[in-house]
């Protein structure tokens, strides 16, 4: 098992580096960049000291070389005016859209973007599965039709409209506020524990929202697969042999059901970040998505490769962990992996 984790963690590390490269291109494609567009536009100006800084940060950067050595600068392959200064080496670059560096920039957003994800990743898996075993067990009935309907629903309605509905009705019956993560106040104030307490009693809201739709598609897949597993004669035979009927459904059906869904994390994480980044406009949350929307806006090339290459990290590592569960919960895969 351990060498069978040091090879997918070599795997990885081969698989982020393609990725980088077609990150990198993708993001030069568009012609120009953002300080060659600012430069321009202060010249226009006759901003002759800012069009001095914006050179002489593109020879820092080296965006005057050319397309591959930049690329290998920006990862850390290549020495650049600074020296080995890349990725690899800690360095995210600079975000020329906030003049700042982007780990300064991204520093609270990525932790928080994991918080929000993964409390709704928690949140998906609590809610779903019991509602998806009932719902198995009491086929046919008024409880399973219910189930079915806020299912559809929950498919139906689009994050960012439950996020706005919520806005609208909590602000008119209660009027409260619950967008952001933590209270106006404690913008821009270290960690402590009344922020901790003000970030746990906002996160509620965007886990309901970005959790709910990732929850009535798991009750309808589960649901299936669930009713597949009951009906085929390992389960006929157990309850035949008189095993209780609750070890019967939790021994093998419930187990062989999870398999998909595990196997599905490494797609979950990554979907949760990008797909809440309406959610995250409307709740105003300080998460990586609104971030990553104004670096692709802006040619903001630095901030945009990173936090592309963070949702690359976050698939690889989500289809590590689903693949140790796996060998974990099937018996049969651990089998065959050895």
């Amino acid at each position: 098992m351990t060498i069978a984790v040091l090879r997918r963690v070599l795997t990885m590390a081969v698989t982020l580096l393609v990725i980088s490269a077609l990150v990198f291109a993708i993001i030069k494609l568009p012609p120009g960049d953002f300080l060659t567009n600012r430069i321009m536009e202060l010249r226009s100006m006759g901003e002759a000291a800012s069009v001095a800084k914006a050179e002489l940060l593109i020879r820092q950067y080296g965006l005057d070389r050319p397309v591959y050595e930049q690329y290998l600068i920006w990862i850390g392959l290549m020495p650049g005016p600074a020296g080995f200064s890349g990725l690899l080496q800690g360095d995210w670059g600079w975000s020329f859209e906030y003049d700042r560096p982007v780990s300064e920039v991204v520093g609270d957003a990525l932790w928080l973007t994991l918080v929000v994800n993964l409390a709704a990743l928690v949140f998906v898996h609590l809610v779903a599965i019991p509602i998806a075993i009932y719902s198995a067990t009491h086929r046919h009935t008024a409880g399973d039709a219910v189930v079915t309907v806020l299912g559809y629903v929950g498919l139906a309605v689009p994050g960012f409209m439950l996020a706005l509905i919520l806005l609208f009705y909590a602000n008119i019956w209660f009027g409260l506020s619950i967008g952001g993560l933590y209270d106006a106040s404690f913008t821009g104030k270290p960690w402590d524990w009344p922020k901790v307490q003000s970030l746990l009693a906002h996160l509620a809201v965007p886990t309901l929202v970005i959790g709910l739709g990732g929850t009535a598609a798991m009750i309808r897949r589960m649901r299936a697969n669930l009713l597949d597993e009951l009906a085929k004669p390992y389960t006929v035979t157990a309850r035949a042999k008189g095993l209780p009927p609750l070890r019967a459904l939790l021994k093998y059906p419930f187990r062989m059901s999870l398999n998909p869904f595990v196997a599905d994390i490494g797609n979950l994480l990554p979907h949760l970040v990008s797909g809440s980044v309406l959610v995250s406009l409307v709740l105003s949350l300080p998460t990586v998505g609104p971030l990553l929307l104004d670096a692709l806006k802006s040619q903001d090339q630095f901030m945009a490769g990173f936090i592309l290459m963070f949702v690359a990290l976050l698939t690889l590592v989500g289809m590590l962990i689903s693949d140790l569960v796996l060998v974990w919960l099937d018996p049969r895969i651990r089998m065959g992996a050895r």
